[in-house]
């Protein structure tokens, strides 16, 4: 599974320890910057992740900002890109089975490595569960394709 990653600087010690944890589960991961913690916009690094899972060229993408909230509103403006900020294991679990989030954000400056990778670890290993919830994510799909 392909795992399209990035963040900006607040992010970047966390996407450092998340990719190194996600190529030791067995991930293929693209990183798509930023390569420093000098102090870089995110809004296009977010926007080329996610255009990534658009496209299909990745499965998945993680994005770590300080916050998440800024990565997880661009994320959000991609076509077919279904975007949950999440902070806790539960939070995440839900994304994926109730939303089929297929991009996660997290705020670099709000978690710990070892609080990340139990969130990451979650969130890739929970299936969406369909059933009540495919009409919901249908109805987010026509919103979608509305605007």
């Amino acid at each position: 599974m392909r795992i399209a990653i990035g963040s900006d600087h607040g992010g970047f010690e966390l996407k450092e320890e998340l990719k190194k944890f996600l190529k030791t589960e067995g991930y293929e991961v693209t990183d798509f910057g930023t390569n420093s913690s000098e102090s870089v916009d995110y809004p296009y690094l977010t926007f080329n992740a996610a255009k990534s899972v658009a496209n299909k060229e990745n499965q998945f993408g993680i994005f770590i900002c300080g916050s998440g909230v800024g990565a997880s509103i661009v994320a959000n403006k991609v076509h077919g890109i279904r975007a949950a900020l999440c902070y806790n294991e539960e939070i995440a679990r839900l994304s994926r089975e109730h939303n089929n989030a297929n991009f996660l954000c997290l705020g670099g400056r709000f978690l710990d490595k070892q609080e990340a990778f139990k969130i990451v670890n979650v969130w890739l290993k929970t299936s969406f569960s369909g059933g009540r919830h495919e009409k919901r994510v249908a109805q987010i799909e026509e919103i979608e394709k509305k605007n």
